[in-house]
């Protein structure tokens, strides 16, 4: 819980898609649905969609489809190992790319084997390969198994493919917003909420854990399935929502149906700015940032019971946790960062006038009592929250050294440039050469430093050089260049939270294009990056699309049920379209407790299998039970999930 760390048709959207909202893939329906009218990129209604023959899972594609100029590989699977290893596929001999309005067989494709016809171990699957990258013409299509005469889900080719997508998954914030009213225009009759922890001791009352000062500590950002609040993570968040905007800003709209929208200012600028007003609070007048506030849920219903749980029914009391050096480092840095954003920004500037140099304030006094302040630590476990957000004198370092980089960048001070340069080899990158995806928040911190203006050149040099050599390595490059995954989506180890691992391995592809580390692979980075997003999308063992309920969206098969206490198994809410869950995770077991032993509550005989016992690629499963089955370490959601997630996407929304 926190501790890895809509249906509603939005009316405008900033890159439009092929379609707003098809059943099936990006257009109309499955067979046995009404079949609904398309429009084209050049907004002529294509008519509808004339797909009879059923969907198999074995067939995997991006649902939602792929950009005109790109590459586009659809994965033909044979379930080797693994829950649905009853059911084997035999590939055919031939394949069809098939217009979906006309049934015109478009291409023909002979497929494939992955890896000369082995099983992979990681999904436990064989599998074939269909490229159909030479086809650019915009419109609907499925991939046909012309002797089964079975097919894929339906998608689009279109360069606006992704837009209303990355438009969902952004309104995920907007449903994790606390301290306000949910009113249906923007959240949707079945979201609606009244005010969320405003009432007497809650969020404008806030107390001190173990003491009686009371702060208004109201807004922000529930982190996860709770509904507690990390200023650690918080920072994070909205470092990486911040860069999404700041590396593709074209993909960002004013039209997300948040209440802000429309009002000029990109709505991911305007969602950040929720966070931070949230930050801002939790700063003491010395500058130094409160860890953590905790707030109570309402209950959560009982297994197959019902509950009206949304969050304005919680009654219990917000309580904080006291400063930390942790914190204050972690806020300075998305301070800073914040300040730049928001002052490049012509209309962010001019409507929120201020409000940069308010935050470059922030950020200078929270660095200022930090370096002062450098061991004060806070530990919530047991106290309040969930996870655990303190971290080790190394962590601390690693984010001094990131808020220097920060800091640097916005007021060219040698104070946090003399900082950067001596600490910076303390770094994995610098000090070893090793580039993995764990540690993507220090590389980008690194690459950030390369582009600042004045920055030494000596040192972006040897950040650049050590980039380019780490990526060329076995897990990254290698990989993509090797082909080591059959569903496109390397990672060497799935963990808690593998979508974020996901997420990061696919920024970090881009990382390359985006720094301009090396020319020569970029166009490789790109096809790298794109490839993450597709196994996010469908491209995977599960033929399941990593989003929640995006069925109006254009995904066949989303996932439908998220760990949270909103969205909770028995109550009356279906988590709405775009939220990011955990993902497969093969250390998912039931709680210690059972069997037995569980204060009544029945386990079942043996952990749920699926995800339990199954290879890496399928230890997922479509749950959200609390304790003691535990959903949480599969099902949860996260912001950092989702701001990762966020900008991966950005960089294919057109």
């Amino acid at each position: 819980m926190g501790t890895s760390r809509v249906w509603l048709v939005v009316a405008a959207v900033a890159c439009g898609t092929s379609n707003p909202g098809g059943p099936d893939g990006a257009a109309g329906s499955d067979a046995g649905d009404e079949p609904g009218p398309v429009l084209s990129d050049a907004g002529m209604d294509a008519g509808p969609i004339i797909a009879p023959q059923p969907v198999s899972a074995d067939l995997v594609v991006d649902q939602f489809g792929y950009l005109t100029v790109s590459e586009k590989i659809a994965v033909a699977r044979s379930p080797v190992t693994g829950f649905d290893s009853k059911s084997p596929y035999t590939p055919a001999a031939k394949y069809a790319l098939v217009d979906a309005h006309s049934t015109k067989t478009i291409l023909e494709m002979t497929p494939a084997p992955w890896n000369g016809g082995a099983t992979d171990a990681s999904s436990g699957d064989k599998a074939w390969w269909l490229d159909f990258s030479t086809i650019t013409t915009p419109g609907d299509y499925f991939v046909l198994d012309e002797t089964a005469n079975v097919r894929s889900a339906v998608f689009a080719i279109s360069d606006g493919v992704y837009g209303d997508v990355l438009v969902q998954a952004q309104r995920m914030f907007y449903y994790q917003r606390d301290g306000t009213s949910k009113l249906a225009e923007y959240a949707g009759a079945m979201w609606a909420d009244g005010p969320e922890h405003m009432g007497a001791g809650q969020g404008p009352q806030c107390t001190l854990y173990n003491g009686t000062t009371v702060k208004d500590l109201h807004g922000g950002w529930y982190d996860a399935g709770d509904q507690n609040q990390y200023t650690n993570w918080a920072a994070s968040d909205v470092i990486i929502l911040l860069r999404a905007f700041t590396e593709t800003p074209t993909a960002f709209g004013d039209a997300n149906n948040i209440p802000e929208s429309g009002n000029g200012v990109p709505d991911v600028l305007d969602e950040a700015k929720w966070e931070l007003d949230w930050l801002l609070r939790m700063q003491n007048t010395d500058g130094s940032m409160l860890s953590i506030l905790g707030q109570n849920a309402p209950t959560a219903p009982s297994q197959g019971g019902s509950a009206n749980n949304a969050p304005s029914t919680a009654t219990g009391p917000c309580t904080y946790g006291p400063q930390s050096t942790s914190a204050s480092f972690s806020s300075a840095a998305a301070f800073a960062y914040a300040s730049i954003v928001f002052a490049a920004n012509a209309s962010a500037s001019s409507t929120y006038a201020g409000y940069a140099a308010t935050l470059k304030t922030a950020a200078t006094n929270a660095w200022t009592w930090a370096v002062a302040n450098p061991n004060v630590t806070f530990y919530n476990t047991g106290v309040i929250g969930a996870g655990e957000q303190e971290m080790s004198a190394q962590a601390r370092a690693l984010k001094q050294l990131q808020a220097s980089a920060f800091l640097f960048e916005l007021t060219k001070s040698a104070t946090y440039q003399t900082y950067f340069d001596a600490n910076y080899t303390s770094t994995q990158l610098v000090a070893s050469g090793y580039l993995d995806m764990f540690d993507l928040e220090n590389v980008d911190t690194l690459l950030e430093y390369t582009k600042a203006t004045g920055a030494t050149a000596s040192v972006v040099s040897k950040i650049q050089s050590q980039f380019t050599s780490g990526f060329k390595s076995a897990n990254n490059l290698g990989a993509l260049l090797g082909n080591s995954d059959p569903y496109l989506g390397f990672l060497y180890t799935y963990v808690w939270g593998s979508n974020q691992t996901k997420a990061d391995q696919g920024n970090l592809f881009w990382d390359n294009v985006v720094f301009n580390i090396d020319p020569t692979t970029a166009a490789d980075s790109a096809r790298g990056g794109a490839r993450y997003a597709h196994w996010m999308h469908g491209v995977n063992p599960l033929s399941l699309v990593f989003l929640t309920n995006m069925t109006e969206h254009g995904a066949t098969q989303s996932a439908t049920r998220i760990f949270h206490t909103w969205f909770s198994d028995g109550s009356n809410y279906p988590a709405p379209p775009g939220y990011v869950p955990g993902g497969p995770n093969p250390t998912y077991t039931w709680d210690t407790c059972c069997p037995n032993g569980c204060s009544g509550n029945s386990c079942g005989s043996a952990p749920l299998s699926p995800p339990s016992g199954q290879p890496p690629q399928k230890s997922y499963a479509d749950f959200n039970n609390d304790w003691p089955l535990d959903s949480w370490s599969v099902t949860e959601p996260d912001l950092v999930y989702q701001a990762k997630y966020v900008r991966l996407l950005s960089k294919l929304a057109k």
